[in-house]
């Protein structure tokens, strides 16, 4: 078993920020593939890949997945938590923009941070991490304050979509950490998650009715190839193997860098203007994840 550590290190820290970049980077990505590929098709060709390419990934590496370890009613149940949210998040795109959506996504920390410490005292937060916790959401409600103000109805069935892919997320999390899934490794923990996917989701597509185009642009190729290469398979093992050496409310503060990377490739894509909200909301997400982060006194 894996022993746990209680603060990041420098390479924990360089491969969180490049994971939230690329996720923040990823929501835009998506939002602008859904012209010409359907959500949960989308998603079905993105995790189908990453089923492949972890596969490969474990038979070069000597990495065991099928072997019995009493993991497999947790793996299914997080597996399929994590099809739900993904089929909540790539559906709630049709109706909100990517920025916004992701901001509810992004309230998953709260879940886990709320429900963890009832099955592993370990992740009890302190005092002092509670406020940055609250510092970093404020952030990103600051950041995006235009629109949640616009409140357009058009929007409400992708905001409520985003804060439910948030609760999967976050239940995900919790399942995972307070399960036998603890102790597995990060490549398989991240297989029983695509595989489920990759079984469930195009169900789901079919009975939602769309349709299937196999004549994708370069644009198209490009984005799944990224979705699927980066997203799905690099950014999601990273993800899982720090899960298995760090205490999940520690690295799930980080998660609320997304939706400012959202915003800001958002503005350089879409040619939108970086306000003065937006570098404001930078600071105060840092200054979140320092408290969170903060070395008890000793």
């Amino acid at each position: 078993m894996t022993t746990r550590k209680t603060h990041l290190d420098t390479l924990s820290i360089s491969l969180l920020l490049a994971c939230c970049l690329f996720w923040g980077f990823q929501q835009v990505l998506v939002k602008a593939t859904l012209a010409e590929v359907p959500p949960v098709f989308q998603a079905s060709i993105r995790f189908a890949g990453a089923t492949l390419l972890l596969w490969l990934w474990c038979a070069w590496r000597g990495v065991k997945l099928f072997s019995r370890d009493g993991t497999l009613g947790a793996g299914l149940l997080a597996g399929g938590l994590f099809a739900v949210e993904f089929a909540c998040l790539y559906v709630g795109l049709q109706y909100t923009s990517a920025s916004r959506l992701t901001v509810f996504l992004y309230t998953s920390p709260f879940w886990v941070a709320v429900l963890l410490p009832l099955r592993v005292a370990s992740e009890k937060l302190r005092s002092l991490q509670w406020v940055g916790l609250a510092c970093a959401f404020a952030a990103v409600v600051f950041a995006l304050r235009e629109g949640f103000s616009a409140g357009a109805a058009s929007t409400r069935s992708g905001d409520l979509l985003a804060l439910a892919a948030g609760m999967f997320w976050g239940l995900t999390t919790v399942v995972i950490r307070a399960s036998s899934l603890a102790r597995v490794s990060a490549e398989k923990l991240l297989f029983y998650q695509v595989a489920v996917s990759t079984a469930a989701l195009p169900f789901l597509s079919l009975a939602l009715g769309e349709q299937w185009v196999w004549a994708f642009s370069p644009f198209a190729i490009t984005s799944l190839l990224l979705q699927t290469v980066v997203g799905a398979f690099a950014s999601y093992l990273a993800w899982m193997w720090m899960l298995g050496r760090y205490p999940a409310t520690k690295i799930s503060v980080f998660v609320f860098l997304t939706p400012l990377f959202a915003l800001l490739f958002g503005a350089l894509w879409l040619k939108e203007s970086v306000t003065p909200s937006l570098l404001a909301a930078l600071v105060m997400v840092a200054v979140g994840i320092v408290l969170v982060n903060r070395k008890p006194a000793s």
